[in-house]
């Protein structure tokens, strides 16, 4: 779990607790298989949100009302012009340039698939299936900035406040990507991000043990972050002063629109990506949380909203389950907890359901039957 983080006023339900900007952030490499685009650095998607909706829906002709609302500022954007990575504006091609850029920069061998990081990113899909909740990236970006600092050892200790454990020795617990059937995928991978990214400074990172250790950061503290210029647009025109019947139109032509993105794409609407965030890492899990993070930004800009009244000195409490999986049994939300994060739940919900016989829930019984590579596959796509 995180340090634990407690409020130092009285917070009101649906005020922002806070707001924080990631220590690095990366989008996710699948982004760009289903024609997802966002920015390379804070991931604002690059769409409009008309455009997000045609290619969701698989309709061109679509035509969105009250287009003012989209906040995209295509005339903003700004490519690399070495490797035309695409970034929202010429402020966040500058920041990327001088945090990570450099060193990850393709420049003419972006399509060479001899190139060490191009070897890397390709292993990496082929070993972990969408939705990823944590990226290869994020590692490499990780390296990246320490490489391109002129301050190294301050960028090492910003990145020594995330747990990076691989086991919890108490509780005999493993971080179930580190375990023994993993181990050839994670030998790959530490391989190639050694031919791809070494740097003698941070040696460590690229032994056995580090590169576990790495790959536990980053898959125990690693914030996933959706961004659409479809919701924010959604968000706008709901705070639209209308006339009744006007309103009774646009929120019925929203609802429709839902229901066929929906029947069209499934789950894969955002643009999507994880990110490290200091201040987020130190809230404790509750199966019953009293706050949520959300990106209402449109970028990698977390909010923190109170789910209700919080009184000062009262612990800040997120869930690191998504609401599905916290309808599930307890024995089905701790499994996730201790392969994912290392720890069993003890919040008040889970101290109620005790008692409750160790059964997983029913969505979980009706895979027991699976093969091993269909097993496989399923792990490394949670993590």
């Amino acid at each position: 779990q995180g340090k634990g983080l407690f409020a130092t006023k009285n917070i009101r339900k649906g005020e922002t607790v806070f707001v924080e900007r990631p220590v690095v952030s990366s989008q996710f490499l699948w982004n760009a298989l289903y024609n997802y685009r966002a920015c390379d650095h804070c991931l604002r998607a690059l769409e409009t949100a008309e455009e997000n909706a045609q290619r969701l829906l698989g309709r061109s002709s679509l035509v969105l009302p009250h287009p003012e609302q989209c906040s995209t500022r295509k005339e903003l954007h700004q490519q690399c012009p070495r490797c035309q990575v695409t970034y929202c504006s010429a402020e966040c091609r500058q920041a990327a340039l001088e945090q990570y850029h450099q060193v990850l920069c393709l420049g003419p061998s972006r399509d060479d698939p001899t190139h060490p990081l191009n070897k890397l990113q390709e292993a990496w899909r082929n070993m972990h299936y969408p939705p990823e909740t944590s990226s290869i990236m994020l590692m490499a970006r990780m390296v990246a900035t320490i490489k391109q600092a002129k301050d190294k050892e301050w960028w090492i200790k910003a990145f020594s406040q995330f747990c990076s454990k691989t086991a919890n020795e108490e509780e005999e617990i493993v971080h179930k990507l580190l375990g023994d059937k993993f181990k050839g995928q994670l030998e790959l991978l530490r391989l190639l991000f050694t031919e791809a990214l070494y740097d003698e400074s941070l040696s460590r990172w690229f032994t056995p043990e580090g590169f576990r250790s790495l790959f536990a950061l980053v898959g125990t503290n690693g914030q996933g972050i959706g961004t659409s210029s479809l919701s924010q647009w959604v968000h706008a025109c709901d705070a639209l002063d209308l006339p009744l019947l006007q309103r009774e139109e646009l929120d019925a032509f929203i609802d429709q629109l839902y229901k066929d993105i929906e029947k069209e794409s499934g789950e894969f609407l955002n643009c999507e990506g994880s990110g490290l965030y200091v201040l987020q890492s130190c809230c404790n899990h509750s199966c019953i949380p009293n706050a949520e993070t959300s990106f209402p930004e449109n970028n990698f800009l977390l909010h923190l909203t109170a789910l209700e009244d919080i009184e000062a000195g009262e612990e800040i409490c997120i869930s690191y389950l998504d609401c599905c999986q916290r309808e599930r049994s307890r024995h089905s939300r701790n499994k996730i907890l201790r392969e994912n994060y290392l720890f069993t739940c003890s919040c008040p919900k889970c101290l109620a359901q005790a008692d409750d016989a160790d059964v997983t829930s029913d969505e979980e019984e009706e895979g027991e039957g699976e093969t091993d590579d269909a097993e496989l596959e399923d792990e490394m796509t949670d993590v």
